[in-house]
């Protein structure tokens, strides 16, 4: 993303951000990466083991919830540069599969989402709508993109998504050089 780009995507944040009490946006690094996000709310953290690429690896998330909408970003170091692939098409699998998308179509150009990620050599994007664990309705959308052996995850979720809100979200998301 070019500097204008992210000038102008900051600024509609702000435009945004001054309009809406609801989201008080932060600035959130994730620790052991170069990941830097900007959340609308204060972030809970977690790590836990999942089967990622066929092999146990620690998770580590970071989420919110503000205006009816799930922030969340994510990532792992998968040790192995070859493996990247592998587990980015893992995780947008799972990811569809934990909302009832099935089968899962992680490469239909249905679910395909044109997003941009600072610094990210680049990212692929998903769009879809499926239903949460009580069968309601949710829409997401999320970006999956990697540097070096780390893999990332940000998504939004609800089931009715902002644009404003996915705007700003995305657009806050820089990778540092390698």
């Amino acid at each position: 993303m070019s500097h204008s780009s992210r000038a102008a995507g900051l600024a509609a944040l702000l435009a945004v951000s001054a309009c809406s009490p609801t989201f008080n946006w932060r600035e959130l690094r994730l620790d052991g990466t170069p990941l830097q996000a900007l959340l609308p709310c204060k972030p809970e953290s977690a790590t836990r083991a999942v089967p990622l690429a066929g092999t146990p690896t620690e998770l580590h998330m970071h989420s919110c919830e503000a205006g009816g909408l799930r922030f969340a970003v994510a990532w792992a170091d998968v040790g192995d540069v070859a493996q990247v692939p592998v587990a980015l098409a893992a995780w947008r699998s799972a990811s569809l599969q934990a909302i009832r998308v099935v089968p899962p179509p992680v490469d239909d150009p249905t679910t395909q989402w044109g997003v941009t990620v600072a610094g990210a050599p680049a990212a692929q994007g998903v769009s879809a709508q499926g239903q949460d664990p009580q069968g309601q309705p949710v829409q997401t959308r999320a970006a999956y993109f990697a540097q070096g052996t780390q893999v990332y995850q940000a998504a939004v979720y609800g089931a009715k998504l902002s644009d404003e809100a996915v705007d700003g979200f995305f657009a806050g998301l820089r990778l540092s050089g390698p």
